[in-house]
C-alpha cells in the first residue's frame, strides 16, 4: 500500500509540472482570414485564408534578460489569461491615400508571467507581436519570427546587393525584385521585406514587420525546407565613419536593449499581408494601422507638395547666361521655374554643406539665406540635405538654426543602417523636427510607419528609384535590370510599407534599345506616359520633379498635367491589377479624379471600369501612349473626352508605357 501511494505522489507531481497545451482560434472580421495559435511547449501560430493555407504553424519567441534574469518569451507556457475581443474604428488623416481609414480587426492576447503575445486578424491579414509587461531594464537577446509555407511556392523578393563597407546590415534598404521558389532561395543571403509568396488560388501572402519604433530591421533568411525565417542585426557597441556613413565598427550580442521601460515595451509587429485578388496589394491599410498614432497636437503647419530637384538633373540647366551648378544663380533659376509652375518647395542638395558640420565650413558659392528669402518672395520653400552621421552631431541646434533662417525640412541622407540605434535615432530626429516645423524625407531609410506617427516625416526612400537608370548598364543589348517591371511592382510591394521617394518625371525617356546611361544629362526607361502616371500612382507626400528646369519648359503641357497632381489623397479605387504586370489606380482630391495605370514590358489593353468611381463624371485631360511609344518612347498623345458617369474606358499600354488621367 506504501508503494502504491509513492508511485501516485511521483505521478501527480508530473502532471503538475507537465505543460499543458492551449489552442486558439481568431478569425478576421469576414471570417476569411482564420488564425490558429497554440501554446505549451512552444508558441505557434497558423494562417489560413478560408480553406488555403498560408503558413503552417511556425514558431514565435524572444530570448530577453529582464534585470540580468533570463525571460524566455513562448516556450514551457503555463496558465496563460485570454482576452479577446473585437475593434471597429476609423481614423483620419491628411497625408495618406486617404483621409478615412477604417482600422476594424479581431485580437487575442495572451498573458503570462513578465510578457504577454498580442494577436490581430484583418480581413486583409494577421500580425502579432510580444509585449514585456515589466518596469524593468531589458535586453532581447534573440527573437524568433518562422514562416512556414505548405508547398515550394514561388516567391517574389530582393536581396541585399547594396552594402557599405562590406557590412551586411548596413544597406539602403534598395533592391530590385526576383522570382524564385522557395528551394531556389539563397541561404547565404538576407531578404529585404516586404517579400511575397504565391500561394494557391491566385493568392499572395506579403511578409513584413510594422509599428517598429525602436528596434532593429527584420530581414528574411532561407532555412531548411520550404522556410523563411528572420535575422536581426545587434546594438552597435562602437561606430566609426566610412565616407558618408556611420556605421558599426563592433556590436553587442543582444539585438535591443532599453535601459527605462515606463510599464509595459512593445516590439513590432510581425506581420502577413494575405491578397485573395493581386487588387488587394495595392491598397493594404495593415502598415499604417499597425503603427503607433499621430503624436502630433498640431500637424496644419505641414504642407505637403512638390519639389523642383537638382541631383538627378545634375543641375544640367541650359539656355541661361550664367554658369549652371552648385551655385546661388542655378538654385535661383530652380526657385524661379518652381513658382511659376506652382511647385511647392526646392531641394539644394548635397554640395552645400561640408560633412562634419552643418553650419561651419559651407560652400561659399550658395548663399542659403538669400536662396530661402528669394523662395519666400516667391511662394517656393526650400529644404535642405543633410547627412544622417552630421545632423545629429547637434540634433536640437541645427533644427533650431535653420528654423530661424526659414528652411521648411531636410532630407536626411545616407542612414543605411538596420540596427535599434538607428531606428531610434530615426524617431528622435522626427520628433526633434516637428517641435521645429520641420519636414524630413529619410533617404538610405525603409518606410517603416513613422510617417502616421509623426505626419512631418513626409518620405522615404528604400527604392529602386529613377537615380538607378544614371549608372544601369546594359547586357544583351537591353538594360542590365528590368525597370518598369520593378515599377509595377513596387505600387504591390514596397509601398504598402509606406511612402516612397521614387523622384520621377524625366522628360528624356528610352525604350530598352535606345537606353544608355547618362550620369549628366539621364535619361528614363519606358515612356514619358509611364513617368507622368507615377505622380497618380507612387504616393509620396513630398514628390519630387527629378528632372532639370530647362527640359521642362520644352515639354510644357506634360509639366502643367504633372503640376496640377496632389500629393495627397482623400480617397482611392484599385480599378484593375496583375501582379507584375500592370496597376491601375483612381485618387481622389477636392472632387476631381485621377487615374494612372503603369505598365510591364508586354503590351496590352484594359478596360477601366468607372462605375467604381460612383457618380465620376466630366471632363477628362488625357495623356496616352503615342502609337509609336514602343519605337520613340518620348511619343504620347494628349487628348480630351467627356466621360459619363459609369463609363467603361478602355485604353491601349504600350511597351514599358502608362496612362493618366483627370477628370473634373
Amino acid at each position: 500500500m506504501k508503494r502504491i501511494l509513492v508511485i501516485s505522489a511521483l505521478m501527480l507531481v508530473i502532471a503538475a509540472t507537465h505543460v499543458q497545451a492551449a489552442d486558439y482560434t481568431l478569425t478576421s472580421p469576414n471570417g476569411k482570414v482564420i488564425v490558429n495559435v497554440q501554446t505549451g511547449e512552444r508558441l505557434t501560430w497558423k494562417i489560413n485564408h478560408q480553406t488555403t493555407s498560408v503558413i503552417l504553424p511556425s514558431e514565435i519567441g524572444a530570448e530577453c534578460k529582464v534585470a540580468g534574469k533570463d525571460l524566455t518569451m513562448g516556450k514551457n507556457m503555463r496558465k496563460e489569461k485570454k482576452m479577446s475581443g473585437t475593434v471597429r474604428e476609423q481614423w483620419t488623416t491628411d497625408f495618406y491615400r486617404k483621409t478615412v481609414v477604417d482600422d476594424n480587426y479581431n485580437y487575442l492576447i495572451l498573458q503570462l508571467n513578465g510578457y504577454s503575445v498580442e494577436f490581430r486578424a484583418y480581413d486583409e491579414g494577421a500580425a502579432y507581436r510580444l509585449v514585456l509587461t515589466q518596469s524593468k531594464p531589458f535586453t532581447v537577446e534573440s527573437e524568433t519570427r518562422v514562416f512556414r509555407f505548405a508547398d515550394d511556392y514561388k516567391t517574389t523578393l530582393g536581396y541585399v546587393t547594396d552594402t557599405r563597407d562590406g557590412d551586411i546590415f548596413c544597406t539602403s534598404y534598395e533592391t530590385y525584385y526576383e522570382d524564385h521558389k522557395l528551394s531556389e532561395l539563397s541561404d547565404k543571403q538576407l531578404v529585404i521585406q516586404p517579400a511575397v509568396v504565391w500561394l494557391p488560388e491566385g493568392k499572395k501572402a506579403m511578409i513584413m514587420d510594422a509599428g517598429l519604433e525602436n528596434y532593429p530591421n527584420m530581414f528574411l533568411h532561407k532555412a531548411d525546407g520550404n522556410v523563411l525565417e528572420a535575422v536581426f542585426d545587434r546594438v552597435p557597441a562602437e561606430e566609426k565613419i566610412s565616407g558618408r556613413n556611420l556605421i558599426p565598427a563592433r556590436r553587442e550580442n543582444f539585438i535591443a536593449r532599453y535601459d527605462a521601460v515606463e510599464k509595459q515595451q512593445t516590439l513590432p509587429w510581425c506581420t502577413v499581408v494575405v491578397s485573395e485578388k493581386d487588387a488587394d496589394l495595392v491598397d493594404s491599410d495593415m502598415a499604417m494601422n499597425l503603427a503607433p498614432g499621430c503624436r502630433l497636437n498640431d500637424t496644419s503647419w505641414i504642407k505637403p507638395g512638390k519639389v523642383a530637384w537638382d541631383w538627378w538633373n545634375d543641375n544640367n540647366i541650359y539656355g541661361v547666361d550664367f554658369k549652371s551648378g552648385l551655385n546661388t544663380e542655378t538654385y535661383k533659376y530652380y526657385i524661379d521655374f518652381a513658382s511659376k509652375n506652382g511647385i511647392e518647395y526646392i531641394i539644394v542638395d548635397e554640395g552645400w554643406s561640408g560633412r562634419e558640420s552643418m553650419i561651419k565650413d559651407l560652400n561659399k558659392d550658395i548663399d542659403v539665406p538669400e536662396l530661402v528669402r528669394y523662395g519666400r518672395e516667391r511662394g517656393v520653400g526650400v529644404i535642405l540635405w543633410a547627412l544622417w552621421r552630421n545632423i545629429i552631431l547637434d540634433m536640437e541646434g541645427n533644427m533650431a538654426y535653420y528654423e530661424k533662417m526659414g528652411v521648411k525640412g531636410f532630407k536626411i541622407d545616407f542612414f543605411d543602417r538596420s540596427d535599434q540605434v538607428m531606428f531610434s535615432s530615426s524617431k528622435e530626429l522626427a520628433k526633434c523636427a516637428a517641435k521645429h516645423h520641420m519636414m524630413v524625407d529619410y533617404h538610405g531609410h525603409r518606410a517603416f510607419g513613422l510617417n502616421r506617427t509623426y505626419p512631418n516625416v513626409v518620405n522615404y526612400e528604400g527604392v529602386k528609384g529613377l537615380e538607378n537608370v544614371k549608372w544601369m548598364g546594359k547586357k544583351d543589348g537591353r538594360p542590365e535590370f528590368d525597370q518598369v517591371r520593378y515599377d509595377v511592382l513596387i505600387a504591390s510591394m514596397r509601398m504598402q510599407m509606406g511612402p516612397m521617394d521614387y523622384t520621377p518625371g524625366a522628360m528624356k525617356n528610352a525604350t530598352q534599345s535606345s537606353f544608355y546611361a547618362d550620369y549628366h544629362s539621364p535619361m528614363s526607361i519606358g515612356t514619358r506616359v509611364h513617368q507622368m502616371a507615377m505622380y497618380t500612382l507612387y504616393e509620396a507626400p513630398l514628390q519630387m520633379l527629378a528632372d532639370n528646369p530647362s527640359n521642362y519648359m520644352r515639354e510644357q503641357e506634360c509639366t502643367d498635367f504633372i503640376a496640377r497632381i496632389p500629393t495627397t489623397w482623400e480617397e482611392t479605387v484599385v480599378l484593375g491589377a496583375e501582379f507584375g504586370e500592370y496597376v491601375a489606380v483612381a485618387r481622389k482630391k477636392a472632387g476631381k479624379w485621377y487615374i494612372a495605370a503603369l505598365n510591364n514590358w508586354t503590351p496590352r489593353d484594359i478596360t477601366l471600369d468607372l462605375a467604381k468611381l460612383g457618380n465620376a463624371s466630366g471632363k477628362a485631360d488625357i495623356f496616352a501612349d503615342g502609337a509609336n511609344a514602343h519605337r520613340t518612347a518620348n511619343d504620347y498623345k494628349h487628348t480630351t473626352k467627356n466621360i459619363s458617369a459609369g463609363e467603361k474606358l478602355n485604353i491601349h499600354l504600350a511597351p514599358g508605357g502608362g496612362w493618366t488621367a483627370v477628370i473634373e
